[in-house]
């Protein structure tokens, strides 16, 4: 018998580990900074529990998110820079993790494995690009062989992929996870993550994996943020000062609300290539709003966020007794999270760290759970998402 190499050994020694330790990476839409999860594995599928070791969110600087930027969400960008940002990516969250591996005094060979997210620079389904020859498609970078070969810790990467090549749109990933980790017999749950994008996970209490609903609802911190940059030269709205110091515009709100979008049938994504300034400014033009205050502006856009996903929840998840998890920057909102609020009078809300998940943390965990999956786990099949194991393995020799 032909021995397996190196590498393969290792990685079958992990996979057999009854207990693993993994590091969750999630880059999102906003840009805000990198954020590093370190997790315990024990098992897999719905016998996994985990437990969150350390975690941090080490900030971008200006520069690197001009950079991305160049590329970021453009239908025509320079394809040389993709090209050296997918390598410049990687080798930079290697650093990011190294630099947080030392804060934390773990050594990189304590840890089995890196599940790395990527930086989405376009998310394309068919029905948004409309080319009739084409699938569905999506593009991460940040090379996961260069987070490989500079931590020297296999690295599980571009987890979209998959799921787009079993037909599905490579987003939102959270339905894995949150199954996983978040699904409580008899108790009705919604995990609604507002990141850029708003999305949740429908999880009936009666566990009836048939009747899980993942999908995106529209706009979370995108619009807000966008504003905030053009109007206010700020990256976001920290503590809603500028939303409460407006007034929000009802016929402006009420275009927006009219979006051909939100007609949709779920489950269904979206992202900045639809939800920037364009639509807002087009919606201006619709209600006859020509000149608004900046702050009024982003007034209503924080509305707009939150009764976007209030209608998406009354229309679509029915129950009693449902219980709303929020994660992501949006649970930071006070604006946002009140409006929501007086949305959904009847609804509890409150953020995931009362289910035992760090709401800032929540998705990189899922990252790391998803890379834990690809190592032990089996495909599941939960409502109409395909029944797939997801990533790429990426060796460090």
């Amino acid at each position: 018998m032909i021995p397996l190499n190196h590498n393969l050994q290792h990685l079958f020694s992990i996979a057999q580990k009854p207990s693993k330790m993994g590091i969750g990476l999630m880059s999102g839409t906003s840009l805000d900074g990198l954020d590093i999860a370190l997790c315990k594995f024990t098992g897999n599928g719905l016998s996994t529990h985990f437990e969150l070791m350390q975690f941090i969110t080490i900030p971008y600087p200006d520069s690197f998110k001009q950079e991305v930027q160049q590329v970021f969400a453009r239908r025509n960008a320079d394809l040389e820079k993709v090209t050296l940002l997918n390598a410049y990516i990687g080798s930079y969250h290697a650093e990011l993790i190294l630099q947080a591996l030392d804060q934390w005094h773990v050594e990189p060979q304590e840890v089995d494995f890196i599940a790395s997210h990527g930086q989405t620079i376009y998310h394309a389904p068919q029905r948004l690009h409309q080319h009739k020859n084409y699938p569905n498609a999506t593009l991460q970078i940040g090379d996961g062989d260069h987070i490989a070969v500079k931590t020297g810790i296999l690295t599980i990467s571009d987890f979209r992929q998959k799921h787009i090549a079993a037909r599905g749109e490579g987003a939102p990933l959270a339905l894995y996870g949150d199954v996983l980790l978040g699904n409580k017999p008899g108790e009705n749950r919604v995990l609604l993550n507002i990141g850029g994008i708003a999305n949740l996970t429908w999880l009936p209490g009666d566990g009836d994996f048939s009747r899980v609903l993942c999908t995106d609802i529209g706009p979370g911190n995108t619009l807000i943020d966008a504003a905030c940059r053009k109007y206010f030269d700020k990256p976001f709205d920290e503590d809603s000062v500028i939303a409460y110091s407006g007034t929000v515009n009802g016929d402006l709100l009420t275009a927006l609300l009219s979006h051909p979008f939100f007609k949709e049938k779920a489950p269904k994504t979206t992202g900045p290539e639809l939800f920037n300034l364009d639509i807002v400014a087009e919606a201006q033009e619709q209600s006859g709003i020509k000149q608004i205050s900046n702050q009024d502006l982003v007034c209503t856009l924080s509305a707009f966020t939150a009764a976007s996903i209030a209608s998406f929840i009354r229309e679509n998840i029915s129950g009693d007794d449902i219980k709303i998890f929020t994660s992501g920057g949006g649970a930071r909102n006070p604006f946002v999270v009140g409006e929501l609020k007086k949305l959904l009078p009847e609804t509890l809300i409150e953020d995931s760290s009362t289910m035992g998940i760090n709401p800032d943390a929540k998705e990189a965990i899922l990252f790391a759970l998803l890379g834990n999956e690809a190592l032990c786990g089996e495909p599941i099949r939960i409502g109409v998402n395909p029944a797939v194991l997801m990533g790429k393995f990426c060796l460090p020799v």
